[in-house]
């Protein structure tokens, strides 16, 4: 269409020649990589299902399937990059084993009961978090350590308390087994 139209033609009529398909050049074969449709800027979808057998004759072998070529473009050096997952990723969960031997080994110190119990599952603990692979390791290790720090305190604490006993018991028939 020409601009202006010439007086007398209706503006808004249709060429009377068909439109040169911008794809196809003037052999009519098309141009190596370009879309080939009805939309020549319709984007290319990367996820389409490609036939692998287009094209091949039969008692062909099939060919080297890449699961990262995109028809039309030539194979890529490396695979697309993913997308990576909303926010950030999870710290490894906390061994709940490791927790409950910290609080028991410290409840120890008022309780003097619970700090082998806490060593003793401080154990348990490192022993889950090696095959599992979660996070703690640091609150199994100190249950441990004071755990048995407190045990042997208790066991020496113990040892004291009946030593005095035994002391005053030998003290007291010694003294009292002389005269009345």
């Amino acid at each position: 269409m020409t601009y202006p139209p010439p007086s007398g033609t209706d503006p808004w009529s249709q060429p009377s020649t068909p439109p040169v398909d911008p794809i196809l050049p003037v052999s009519g074969q098309p141009i190596p990589g370009q879309p080939t449709g009805a939309d020549p800027y319709a984007p290319v979808d990367p996820y389409a299902p490609v036939d692998p057998y287009a094209g091949m004759k039969s008692g062909q072998p099939a060919p080297a399937a890449d699961p990262y070529a995109v028809p039309g473009y030539a194979p890529a050096g490396y695979p697309p990059a993913g997308y990576p997952g909303y926010g950030y990723p999870q710290p490894p969960r906390t061994n709940g084993l490791a927790i409950a031997a910290l609080v028991l080994a410290l409840v120890g110190i008022a309780s003097c009961i619970t700090a082998p119990v806490g060593a003793i599952m401080g154990h348990v603990a490192q022993k889950q978090i090696r095959q599992t692979g979660e996070s703690g390791e640091g609150m199994a290790k100190a249950a441990i350590i004071v755990g048995w720090i407190l045990t042997g305190l208790m066991v020496l604490g113990i040892i004291f308390y009946l030593v005095m006993i035994g002391i005053a018991i030998y003290a007291g028939s010694t003294s009292s087994s002389g005269t009345y």
